[in-house]
């Protein structure tokens, strides 16, 4: 299916590895040029040279959106080197301190807060006067499955910052649409990443990995990143033009209920 998506210009945060890696491949493929961004210069650096080896449009620019002037930077080198943007996925968050609240601290609610809601709210309200005047521009926020199903192995203040960015995408998506631009979000669920946590952990405890798998996935297996971003990059196409302010999941039906007191991230 051709998603319409030739030309237009995307910016993906955090998307030097991982799912917004993932996802600028799947921009890329789709004729995209590409701003992409993360903090660390060296890995950003490879991900741009791979994507540019195999024919993409792409720039990068090194930045922590967590800081505003970084963010401000951001936005402008994407706006000077493709003159505009249609497309924003904010795919930067993360989890802080510990799981339970009695081992938690004011700092990890805030530090939750600011990487899971507040980077995204900086990054719309500097995109939105450079994507009004552009046709059938969208906002795709990564959230998690943890923002509506809460089990002990997650922190409260993770989830609660990911619940909050879902019902504010519906919020947005309201304010944005007189200007044409549609907010979705997008809700992964246990995603295993080559050297990410998951992977660690399987290679570390390959036992109970496989055990938790078999009670908690009933496709028999974790997502991967390619299948949240080709969800991603649906949803900034004009093909999905007529979903709006919606939470989609991407987790195989995941039982996160299922035994997690062992895992150590």
């Amino acid at each position: 299916m051709d998603l319409k998506l030739a030309g237009k210009v995307a910016l993906i945060t955090g998307s030097s590895r991982g799912i917004g890696l993932a996802t600028a491949k799947a921009f890329a493929a789709e004729g995209c040029r590409l701003m992409l961004s993360a903090r660390s210069a060296e890995q950003l650096a490879e991900a741009e040279a791979a994507l540019r080896a195999n024919g993409a449009d792409v720039a990068a620019h090194a930045a922590d959106v967590g800081k505003p002037d970084e963010a401000a930077g951001l936005v402008q080198a994407a706006v000077a080197t493709f003159g505009g943007m249609d497309v924003l996925v904010n795919n930067v968050g993360g989890g802080s301190g510990g799981a339970r609240i009695a081992d938690s601290t004011d700092d990890d609610w805030r530090g939750a807060i600011e990487r899971n809601l507040i980077q995204t709210v900086r990054m719309m309200r500097l995109a939105l006067p450079h994507m009004k005047s552009r046709t059938g521009a969208s906002v795709i926020n990564v959230a998690s499955i943890s923002g509506w199903s809460p089990q002990l192995a997650m922190s409260g203040q993770y989830g609660a910052a990911k619940a909050a960015l879902i019902f504010d995408t519906e919020r947005w998506a309201l304010e944005f649409v007189p200007h044409g631009i549609r907010v979705n979000t997008v809700s992964p669920g246990s995603i295993l990443v080559a050297g990410n946590g998951w992977d660690r952990y399987r290679l570390a405890n390959q036992e109970y990995f496989h055990d938790y798998v078999r009670h908690g996935f009933p496709m028999g297996r974790l997502g991967t990143a390619e299948e949240v971003a080709d969800v991603i990059a649906f949803l900034a196409s004009p093909r999905a033009h007529w979903i709006n302010g919606r939470n989609i999941p991407v987790d195989g039906l995941e039982q996160p209920h299922a035994p997690l007191d062992r895992r150590p991230f």
